[in-house]
């Protein structure tokens, strides 16, 4: 009887400490893998530069997608396209079309005519300052020496003004210069006789 257990047990006894080896194997096999660190992909990363898309353009062409065809329609008029293309770096304070809407389509109309060229240049180079100065810079001067004067600049309201106009937007970048966008044209201060 003792024998029949002893021989019924035994295949249960090896069962068991297979089972426990088998066990044993596979926690060491599973301490094994974590050598297996080779592949850590971080270049991806490194096509992030090409933010810099926008500096293609110029501060006409930058104008003009933000809105400011006008603007650039009366550059054209007065012949400054290609000194507003150029390397500069500008500044330019441009009036948007509701700006130009402000002053009336009757007076645009006007300033396109060419015996008022040198009038209208000289409007549009009052929005124009030689160098980039991005809205941190513009907030530490007192006025803005333009192409055609010098247009205060202060803080109104919690509002920055490029003379009487309101700065609606800044940092509008270009390859050759920086647009800060205003809310109004402004006029080139009158000299003595009237013009100048």
């Amino acid at each position: 009887m003792r024998n029949k257990w002893v021989a019924w047990s035994m295949p249960v006894v090896i069962a068991g400490l297979l089972g426990w080896a088998n066990l044993s194997l596979a926690q060491e096999k599973k301490a094994e893998p974590p050598k297996k660190e080779e592949p850590k992909k971080v270049e991806p990363k490194k096509e992030e530069p090409k933010k810099e898309m926008p500096a293609e353009k110029n501060v006409l062409d930058a104008a003009k997608d933000a809105k400011c065809a006008e603007f650039c329609k009366l550059v054209e008029s007065a012949g400054l396209v290609e000194e507003l293309k150029g390397k500069g770096p500008f500044t330019v304070f441009c009036p948007t079309d509701e700006a130009f809407n402000k002053l009336g389509k009757a007076k645009c109309d006007e300033l396109m005519k060419p015996e008022k060229k040198a009038e209208l240049k000289k409007i549009l180079l009052n929005h124009v300052v030689k160098g980039k100065h991005l809205a941190a810079d513009v907030k530490k001067m007192k006025d803005a020496k333009t192409e055609s004067g010098t247009v205060k600049i202060e803080e109104k309201d919690g509002n920055w003004m490029f003379g009487a106009a309101k700065i609606t937007k800044t940092d509008v970048n270009a390859n050759n210069g920086v647009i800060h966008l205003i809310d109004a044209v402004v006029m080139p201060a009158e000299k003595e006789g009237g013009k100048g």
